[in-house]
């Protein structure tokens, strides 16, 4: 549900961008999430961006309604409905949500009240502030028609819930801490919003390697431009297929060196593609496909390696194709399957092409890309017999 944030500027709060998308866009995502069938979004005037709005909820297979006003809402619930409530400018991590509404049929969602009220949400009583979420019976909504039509509907609703018995639960206060369950109320909230939410998903402190280091380092440096762009992901993997394309050229006319640089430079876009488009997914509320584009890329950058690899080693007279294949073959078999037998940073490091690539290269300009290719694939061989494994359960 919406409310104007004001005369002259319907919708100005809902419409706030981040990552990439409105309030709105991401308060739809968690009404898809919540398995709702229907939206009904409270508001005076139609915009464009309602419309558009309108459009996404519809595309998504929901129904979509617009209320004007308290009374209209009401026809537009029945006592069977159960009512999930959004308040105009709250941004919620779906999951945390999920977790708090799911399993309860009837709830008010509350915080203590110290910092509440500074961050835009609303006294409910001495202790405690709404948390701009609750789960309510449809019949409830009966109750608006006793009410003037210039009512806060949200609020009203709130005390309407409270009086009728619906109980009270506290968001937890890890919910609440960063940036999964804010109320923004400004452009400048918004942008400080997004600079943490691009923090938290893409500065992740994990394990990582150099490469995937460096994909994340342009996440958070460059991901909320690229978001804002909108469908960046495909221009990112259009980015790795060209790349990809000019290392096959460059490995075929002789020059590996180069070509092994542009693979590592591809693997890194890739990496980065599968970061903005988990974060665009997750902003539209939609579940990862079966096989990911990033994966996709992933195998068509070892592809073009191990081409670039061939390449670069001499076939002998009266050599069976199969002794010339055997090296590319052997190293990109023992990539695929090393991470599957060891875990941990090891595992990280194997993974990264962009090293892979860019040791290959100083090896071609060497002219020494058989010996290199030995030697890794006698390292892993190596890593995979003196390491730790894997632990299967």
């Amino acid at each position: 549900m919406m409310e104007p944030a004001g005369a002259g500027q319907p919708f100005a709060r809902a419409f706030l961008r981040v990552a990439g998308a409105s309030l709105a866009q991401h308060q739809l995502g968690l009404a898809l999430a919540l398995d709702c069938q229907r939206v009904i979004c409270f508001a005076r005037t139609a915009t464009p961006e309602l419309i558009a709005l309108q459009h996404d909820a519809e595309d998504a297979g929901l129904q979509f309604a617009i209320a004007t006003g308290p009374r209209q809402l009401a026809g537009l619930v029945t006592a069977t409905d159960d009512l999930v409530v959004v308040s105009e400018g709250l941004f919620v991590e779906p999951g945390e949500a999920v977790q708090l509404l799911e399993n309860r049929s009837s709830v008010v969602l509350v915080q203590p009240v110290e910092g509440a009220l500074a961050a835009g949400f609303e006294r409910i009583d001495l202790n405690r502030a709404t948390a701009g979420m609750m789960r309510v019976p449809g019949q409830l909504i009966e109750r608006l028609h006793e009410l003037p039509a210039d009512v806060d509907v949200p609020s009203a609703l709130t005390r309407i819930a409270l009086q009728a018995g619906v109980s009270m639960h506290d968001v937890p206060a890890q919910a609440r801490v960063g940036s999964g369950w804010r109320m923004i109320r400004s452009e400048a909230d918004a942008v400080t919003l997004e600079n943490e939410w691009l923090r938290s998903r893409f500065g992740d402190g994990a394990i990582t390697s150099p490469g995937r280091a460096l994909a994340r380092f342009a996440m958070v440096n460059f991901g909320s431009s690229l978001l804002h762009a909108g469908n960046a992901s495909n221009v990112l993997s259009a980015g790795v297929l060209a790349l990809l394309g000019l290392a096959f050229g460059l490995g075929w006319f002789g020059l590996g060196s180069v070509a092994f640089v542009f693979v590592s430079v591809a693997w890194v876009i890739a990496e980065a593609s599968r970061l903005l488009r988990a974060a665009e997914r997750h902003v539209l509320g939609q579940s990862p496909p079966a096989i990911p584009r990033a994966d996709a890329l992933s195998w068509l950058v070892d592809a073009v390696l191990a081409l670039s690899i061939l390449f670069e080693i001499p076939r002998f007279v009266g050599q069976s194709m199969l002794a010339w294949l055997y090296l590319p073959a052997m190293l990109a078999a023992l990539l695929t399957l090393m991470p599957r037998i060891t875990a941990g940073r090891v595992a990280s490091w194997i993974c990264d092409r962009a090293v892979l690539g860019l040791a290959l290269a100083v090896a071609a300009a060497f002219g020494q890309v058989v010996i290199g290719v030995q030697l890794l694939t006698l390292g892993l061989v190596l890593v995979g017999l003196l390491l730790p494994g894997r632990r299967n359960n």
